[in-house]
């Protein structure tokens, strides 16, 4: 993905590495191996008791394009290896298909797939997601001081009462829900208990929020940053649906109602309201970005399940493994970096069209 701040993601599940090619990052940003620790500790199996018991400890090597704690401007290339493996668990589904899961339609496109673990179509694909996030997090907060925070918004039946204007990311990391109102973190990790003992998965909504973002990042057509946001968020694995600023809720508003009305504040042009979410004709106007990315629930459940084999005969499935009966905890640092790897692509596109201090 990318224009001029490139990513490419490599690695399965269950193969001996995962990791990322980052292209297009500017020399002399400082950078070392905890800027990309620290976030890919968020993401990692075996966080919590609600989270996938597979156990990795996700350390990040730094191959290439980084020197003396700088970048070179030239490819930076990271790697995670694989510890905890378990292919055993996955030995039904060489020849069974997951309802819900990508494994018939790898099967169908490619002819061959990766059955241990889903292959690409794994979560631990984030992993190189996640690393490229943290290296575009830092140039985005050394060139423009922006803030991206992400946190559980919903899951299942219960849902936050958050202000994403005030947010911060200490009142989110500190339950392993990652919810920042306390009453629905409670309530969350309850259902997701639940849950969990029944075999049984949930969905939900991670909401983001990035302040700081300069004015004029987007083109007005085809790549609007509200389209490109769409199309970062929606790549991920398990996400369904997509909203920025007032979303599906604005279809229930009037014009004079959802207007976002202009005021002065000091030398900047301000919103009163941001039903807009940061975003006015593709091209960011200076609010705050706020969106939703809305998540399945997760695929491979430990229940059997009606289900077909790889010749079309009507079979049962009886899964095995670690598995996410949630995904939404994990999730808020992989929908933070995906929204960094967008914005430092296009704020580095805006700079090279209109230069630096526009």
């Amino acid at each position: 993905m990318g224009t001029l701040f490139r990513v490419d993601t490599f690695g399965e599940s269950h193969g001996p590495a995962v990791g990322v090619v980052v292209d297009g990052c500017p020399p002399r940003l400082a950078l070392s191996t905890e800027d990309i620790q620290r976030e890919l500790d968020r993401r990692r199996p075996g966080q919590s008791r609600i989270t996938t018991q597979r156990r990795e400890s996700d350390k990040v090597e730094i191959l290439s394009g980084v020197h003396q704690g700088l970048t070179l401007g030239t490819p930076i290339a990271m790697v995670v290896r694989n510890e905890d493996a378990r292919a055993g668990d996955y030995d039904e589904m060489q020849t069974k298909f997951r309802p819900s899961h990508a494994d018939f339609t790898y099967q169908a496109k490619y002819g061959i797939r990766a059955w241990e673990g889903g292959g690409r179509a794994s979560a631990r694909e984030t992993i190189g997601r996640v690393a490229a996030g943290a290296v575009a997090r830092k140039l985005l907060t050394a060139e423009c001081g922006v803030e991206i925070v992400a946190y559980v918004k919903q899951v299942y039946t219960a849902e936050a009462v958050v202000d994403p204007s005030k947010v911060t990311i200490d009142e989110v990391e500190a339950n392993i829900a990652r919810c920042p109102d306390p009453r629905a973190a409670e309530e969350m990790i309850a259902l997701i208990d639940q849950a969990r003992m029944n075999g049984d998965s949930l969905g939900g909504v991670v909401e983001a929020v990035a302040r700081g973002v300069p004015v004029g990042l987007g083109d007005p057509v085809f790549e609007k940053i509200d389209a490109e946001l769409a199309k970062a968020m929606l790549s991920l694995p398990a996400a369904k649906g997509f909203e920025i600023g007032s979303g599906f809720a604005g279809a229930r508003m009037t014009g004079s109602q959802h207007n976002d009305l202009f005021y002065r504040q000091g030398d900047r042009i301000r919103t009163r309201t941001n039903h807009s979410g940061g975003v006015q004709g593709g091209i960011t106007n200076g609010e705050d970005i706020v969106l939703r990315v809305a998540f399945k629930p997760t695929a491979t459940i430990l229940r059997e399940q009606e289900t077909v084999d790889e010749h079309g005969n009507e079979t049962v499935l009886k899964p095995r493994g670690r598995h996410d009966p949630c995904v939404l905890p994990r999730a808020v640092p992989i929908v933070e970096a995906m929204i960094a790897l967008v914005l430092a692509d296009r704020y580095l596109c805006h700079r090279g069209q209109c230069g630096a201090g526009k």
